[in-house]
């Protein structure tokens, strides 16, 4: 009974030990994404409050007709890129899209997305922040062109009804934000604390190389080193925004060198959130499979194509000053 209390004993402590030292992390984390997502959704709010937005998406239209898609989905796509798939999905209720128009629109949306937030989090974890930028970009297009000539042509029946939005005063328009914010802060606080203080368990506990060990065929197919496994995982499951809290604080302590984060910031640039972002779009009417392997194939092929550019211009083996 003794050894049983002792262990009951040493297990408490050690959990003890890892809410500790994960919350000091998990609090300088939400600081930094919240110091990018509050003024950014700001001035986004107020871009499409003067119209500002609309005249960028215009710019784009002769861009779009080449992917099979009409010029209103320009409007979807940036707004996509500057905020996030919630508010591509608000824009897409009003306009009027067809079956496949809107699955080769959310595979772009679900590559292209939170430009402002997730490119500050890649560039922390040791990317370059023009560079990942431009990947996903380029493959936003690459993979809409695909699937524009793979893709049946279906019967072209309109699946997203053009409703209209009664139009909000400025005072609404910022009433409105100052509550999502609010919303946003408390939910990073929660998220983040609750995923570093499972990912120090599981680190605590050796769970995590257990983790490694099975995923490593998947990885190494994907051209992934077995230490982001978990990194990989939480990125697919929660998204890349809430999977920063894992990669910063793996960065900052040297547990991940710079050519490793590198490689999953490329991979998971293009295909992440496949879970939560993927159901958002089967929710209104796009094939799942659509829109999930074409994502993972682009990623896997850029990967490759990385390690291929690191192997003949050389790499870099430092672990990351975050």
């Amino acid at each position: 009974m003794e050894i049983s209390d002792k262990i009951s004993s040493s297990i408490k402590q050690r959990l003890s030990g890892c809410i500790k030292s994960a919350i000091p992390s998990a609090m300088k984390t939400a600081k930094f994404l919240l110091s990018i997502m509050i003024p950014v959704s700001l001035a986004v709010t107020l871009l499409k409050y003067t119209g500002i937005l609309e005249y960028i998406a215009g710019l784009l239209n002769p861009m779009f007709s080449l992917i099979g898609l009409p010029g209103s989905a320009a409007l979807v796509f940036i707004t996509s890129m500057v905020l996030n798939i919630y508010s591509a999905i608000a824009v897409i209720s009003t306009l009027p899209f067809s079956e496949r128009e809107l699955t080769i629109l959310a595979l772009m949306c679900l590559i292209s997305h939170n430009y402002f937030v997730e490119t500050a989090i890649q560039k922390k974890t040791g990317s370059s922040a023009v560079k990942i930028t431009m990947v996903r970009f380029i493959y936003s297009f690459i993979g809409a062109y695909s699937l524009n000539l793979l893709m049946p042509g279906g019967s072209g029946k309109i699946i997203t009804a053009a409703s209209g939005t009664a139009e909000l005063s400025l005072s609404g328009i910022l009433s409105s934000w100052l509550y999502n914010s609010l919303y946003l802060i408390v939910q990073i606080l929660v998220i983040v604390t609750l995923l570093l203080i499972l990912q120090k368990i599981l680190d605590e506990f050796g769970f995590i190389d257990k983790l490694a060990t099975i995923l490593g065929p998947l990885l190494k197919v994907m051209g992934l080193p077995d230490s982001v496994a978990f990194l990989w995982i939480v990125a697919n499951i929660l998204g890349l925004a809430y999977g920063s809290a894992i990669m910063i604080e793996q960065s900052g302590s040297g547990k991940l060198i710079k050519e490793d984060a590198d490689l999953l910031n490329h991979h998971i640039g293009i295909s992440h959130s496949l879970l939560e972002d993927t159901l958002l779009f089967v929710a209104i009417g796009v094939p799942a499979l659509w829109i999930i392997f074409p994502r993972v194939i682009l990623a896997t092929i850029e990967v490759w194509l990385l390690k291929l550019r690191k192997s003949l211009f050389g790499k870099t083996d430092e672990p990351i000053t975050a």
